[in-house]
């Protein structure tokens, strides 16, 4: 994909990605076993990210992305501030995720910062470069196989399924299901995104919570711990992690609002982003970087809303089996592409203020979610 000489245009979403209010920053946070060398780093980045992708060396120029030339030397930065504890690599990225910590628009919207010290790097990609699916695809390309360093990495497929004979009635039972998950829960985020929202709660943000200081907080799963709990319920590990915040949540709640009366009335709501490309997953990078394919390069997502089960039940599964059937239900709907179409539609009939409106009222009608917002609530 090369763009053209007047520069390649802005797409409807990186128009709202680009709002001053929105200005939503990718961070992330990549461990090394071994010491990190700074310069081959530079070296790495530019025959490799630069290579296979315009976007990261191009700037905004109105609203086309414009090549430039770049000085990798403003983009990568070694951090070697001793005072940066261990436990504090995570304070370290809450203060990039503020509000106060844009990236500047004078240079392609993307940053490596190298904390030689914990061997680990934090790279900040501004959204409207692209959605976790198109990042995720271009660091692939980026990296080689270990046993044979000539070879890119292969993205795993996901075994075909065997055709099944399915009788009439149960195709169409799906299909009635379908349209009426998909009615339910579209006219849900339409009601979502004008008046109806969450009672407060203790988990609740207040006026301004914009503007408070960030926490980032991880916490450490074992994978073979998740995939057992899943096969205990026949669901992904997806359903699990849910299912965890969902257990979460309640004994949090009971703690802060002892009487379950008071509890029942509360409703917690979750907003996520779902990719709705036709192939889930990782793509190979090349099929993302041609623009008449299904699967291109760019933020094709949509949302989708979480209704939490807070009850405290004596036996934790109750709350991932709770999840999962409420998560299958959304599978079988076209809550996340009606959502996407639906932006895409606002975004181009209206323009991109109207959109940022209409997302930022969905993000304070709900309790939680995955997207950070310069003025979500």
């Amino acid at each position: 994909m090369k763009p053209s000489e007047e520069g390649e245009p802005l797409t409807p979403a990186g128009r709202f990605f680009l709002q001053p209010d929105v200005q939503q920053v990718i961070n992330l946070i990549i461990g090394f076993e071994n010491p990190i060398d700074v310069d081959a780093v530079k070296s790495e980045i530019k025959h490799t990210l630069l290579k296979h992708h315009p976007r990261f060396s191009s700037v905004l120029v109105r609203d086309r992305w414009t090549q430039t030339d770049i000085d990798l030397d403003k983009h990568v930065m070694s951090i070697e501030d001793d005072d940066i504890a261990s436990s504090s690599v995570n304070d370290y990225v809450a203060d990039l995720a503020s509000i106060s910590c844009p990236l500047s628009p004078d240079k392609p919207l993307w940053e490596v910062h190298v904390l030689a010290r914990h061997r680990c790097i934090v790279m900040r990609i501004h959204h409207a470069l692209g959605d976790g699916i198109s990042l995720m695809s271009l660091f692939l390309a980026c990296c080689r196989c270990d046993d044979k360093p000539q070879l890119l990495p292969s993205v795993p497929k996901a075994a075909a399924a065997r055709p099944t004979k399915m009788r009439l009635w149960v195709l169409l039972r799906k299909l009635v299901l379908v349209v009426w998950f998909t009615l339910i829960y579209a006219a849900e985020f339409v009601l979502r995104s004008l008046w109806v929202r969450d009672e407060e709660s203790p988990i609740s943000g207040g006026s301004g919570v914009e503007f408070w200081p960030r926490r980032l907080v991880t916490v450490r799963f074992r994978l073979e711990d998740m995939k057992f709990v899943g096969r205990a319920v026949n669901g992904t590990i997806n359903d699990v992690f849910m299912g965890i915040i969902s257990c979460g949540l309640s004994k949090y709640l009971q703690q802060q609002q002892p009487s379950e009366e008071l509890r029942e009335q509360i409703r917690v709501t979750g907003l996520a982003m779902v990719n709705t490309r036709e192939q889930p997953g990782i793509q190979d990078l090349a099929s993302l970087m041609k623009n008449k394919t299904k699967t291109r390069w760019g933020n094709q997502f949509g949302y989708i809303l979480l209704p939490m089960y807070l009850k405290m039940e004596n036996d934790p599964l109750e709350h991932v089996r709770r999840t999962k059937a409420m998560v299958d239900k959304k599978k079988l709907s076209l809550e996340a592409p009606f959502s996407y179409r639906i932006g895409a539609l606002v975004m181009s009939l209206l323009g991109p203020k109207v959109a940022t409106m209409l997302n930022y009222r969905i993000i304070c009608n709900t309790t939680f979610h995955n997207i950070k917002c310069g003025w979500s609530s």
